[in-house]
């Protein structure tokens, strides 16, 4: 074994132990989300003014994860992203707090500053993927991604469940201690992430790599970061829409909770072998898979209304969105030095979070005005631009490799 492949097996190793950590810790941090999902158009329903505003609290979520990327990349580049993890399972416990308070009072106000903190903590729970392929060699790079986005499954079930359990237990109080439970899972979240081993940066690479806009105008991640925002965008698109779409179709809440959970296990159920596809087949092919099953998942949609239509939508459109942002993270692992890599990564999360929260905020008036079956007909053109921009980057990357 040479000196430069027993570094390798040496960087592997503690790649491996950073993935059972951040594996773990997207389990909990999944389900505090879920939380929030399954219940924040409801919540908001029953809050807000009007009817219209109901998903407002999930767009302010979504708003909290896009202003989140870039200073959760700061604070990774210039302490370390253990440093950034802890404060972010910190905005996870007072979001519980904060929720469940707004809950008993009946405040709309406080129930969205409660989503947007959980916003903070979901932004810096998207950078568990990157952290998990840290110092890993460049095969086992998209295994470490994949397998830490496995860790979502348990949150598949994990999440919806605890609001199963816990909904009705402080009437009439709806919820008030499902969120209290988010509490207390995002502490335990707080001790698994600081054992992770994720040193800060050398000074000497703070300020190191090449500007951004160049990295940025590369084609592939272009094809990243489009890819990546039109998975993202028209998976949350659906999923904040479908609850209280299958509430305003007169179905139970239980089957609106079933349908979150078998979406969120669909979403990562599939991690334990995207990794290995993508190293198959590369990340375009993997992505375009993915945008297609999420057109898939829109057509069902459009098919009809019963309990069955829903589930099978929402379970296809969370496996394609695991292919798609999977396959668009690892091309983004493609286009960055070591160095460049916790700006890169946090500019591409701005730009797939920032459109995502533009978007967000019309989805409860597009389903009050417009209704369920245009919220699935607008998935259909971004899907278009996704797959023509990763047509670009296979076609680019084939005519490199012919020269």
């Amino acid at each position: 074994m040479t000196e430069a492949t027993l570094d390798e097996f040496t960087d592997d190793q503690r790649a491996r132990a950073n993935v059972v950590r951040l594996s773990i810790a997207q389990a909990l941090t999944g389900a505090n989300s879920a939380v929030i999902f399954a219940t924040g158009s409801i919540v908001g329903a029953t809050l807000a003014p009007s009817l219209a505003l109901a998903t407002v609290p999930l767009s302010v979520y979504v708003l909290g994860l896009a202003l989140a990327t870039l200073p959760t990349g700061y604070v990774s580049r210039r302490y370390g992203r253990r440093a950034a993890f802890i404060i972010g399972t910190g905005f996870g416990t007072l979001t519980g707090v904060l929720g469940c308070i707004a809950i008993l009072r009946g405040s709309f106000a406080l129930f969205c500053v409660a989503t947007l903190l959980g916003g903070f903590y979901g932004a810096v729970s998207q950078s568990y993927r990157f952290a998990a392929a840290d110092g890993a060699s460049a095969a086992f790079r998209p295994k470490a991604v994949s397998w830490v986005m496995a860790g979502g499954v348990f949150a598949g079930v994990l999440g919806p469940q605890m609001v199963q359990w816990t909904m009705d237990i402080w009437p009439p109080y709806l919820f008030a201690v499902s969120f209290l439970a988010q509490a207390g899972i995002a502490l335990i979240a707080m001790v698994v992430v600081a054992g992770v081993d994720s040193p800060p940066a050398p000074p000497s690479d703070l300020g190191a790599g090449r500007p951004l806009m160049q990295i940025a105008r590369q084609p592939r991640f272009i094809a990243a970061a489009v890819s990546g925002v039109v998975s993202y965008s028209m998976m949350n698109l659906v999923m904040t829409s479908a609850p209280l779409a299958m509430k305003m179709c007169g179905l139970p809440l239980s089957d609106s909770n079933t349908g979150i959970q078998w979406h969120i296990v669909a979403m990562f159920g599939p991690s334990f072998f995207t990794g290995a596809l993508i190293t198959r087949f590369g990340a375009p092919t993997v992505a375009a898979a993915g945008l297609l099953l999420e057109a898939t998942a829109a057509g069902i949609g459009l098919a009809g209304i019963t309990t069955h239509h829903f589930w099978a939508g929402l379970f296809v459109l969370g496996l394609g969105w695991n292919l798609s942002f999977i396959g668009a993270s690892a091309l983004v692992l493609e286009t960055h030095r070591p160095q460049e890599r916790n700006k890169v990564q946090a500019f591409n999360d701005f730009l797939v979070f920032g459109t995502m929260a533009i978007g967000s905020f019309i989805s409860g008036q597009l389903l009050a005005d417009f209704g369920w079956s245009m919220v699935n007909l607008v998935v259909y053109p971004p899907v278009v631009i996704g797959l023509i921009a990763l047509a670009f980057a296979a076609a680019g990357r084939r005519r490199m490799v012919v020269s």
